[in-house]
């Protein structure tokens, strides 16, 4: 590795297993089928989650969702609806979703180091009575991301606690840290389009197209 570049990697899942002890029967037993009163409850109390898709051909994309608190709808307990606000129209996770079912979802809630996984198959809800119940200003999300719920688990505190993500440790002032995203994209793709135009776009975007 002379120029830091690494040259020793995995070949398989039982190398992979070799240098790890034998999984905890707890962890092992932990991944339930179904929603139960303590997910149903960390969901309704979640206002973000990540949402993992990949297409047939293997890349994976990974996407925000946020709102107020309990903005996932619980049907029952093998069934959630995740509003599909407006954003960029690059459509990944929705485009993945349409050639792939599978998806994992990763929802926080803010002041907790524990995190809740749900595994499952997903499809694209258009049903306008349904959709309707999202109404948010006026406005109905296009569709809803349906899941059939496959495994729920609660992940253990360690990655939050290693990195205080609710602490003021690690906290940063965005202007001074960073350029403003506008700036960014510019630098990125070098648009013809200055900074501050792109940036311009970017925070009338965040004003007037968040529903």
């Amino acid at each position: 590795m002379a120029d830091g570049t690494p040259e020793a990697f995995i070949q398989d899942e039982a190398e992979l297993r070799s240098l790890h002890d034998a999984v905890n029967p707890l962890a092992a037993q932990k991944a339930i089928p179904s929603l139960e009163a303590h997910s149903l409850r960390f969901i309704e109390l979640s206002p973000f989650l990540c949402i993992a898709s990949a297409d047939p051909a293997g890349p994976a994309d990974v996407s925000p969702r946020g709102d107020a608190p309990g903005f996932v709808k619980v049907l029952d307990d093998h069934t959630l609806l995740i509003p599909d606000r407006i954003g960029n129209n690059r459509l990944d996770t929705s485009a993945n979703i349409t050639n792939n079912p599978y998806i994992g979802l990763l929802f926080l809630v803010p002041g907790m180091n524990e995190t809740l996984r749900v595994n499952g198959r997903a499809r694209l809800c258009t049903d306008a009575d349904v959709l309707a119940e999202f109404e948010v200003r006026g406005k109905v999300p296009k569709t809803g991301i349906l899941v059939d719920v496959e495994e729920v688990l609660f992940q253990c505190s360690k990655a939050l606690v290693r990195s205080r993500l609710w602490e003021d440790d690690y906290k940063v002032e965005r202007k001074a840290a960073m350029p403003p995203l506008g700036h960014i994209i510019k630098d990125q793709i070098g648009s013809a389009q200055s900074g501050d135009e792109l940036e311009a776009y970017v925070q009338k975007s965040v004003r007037e197209r968040m529903y």
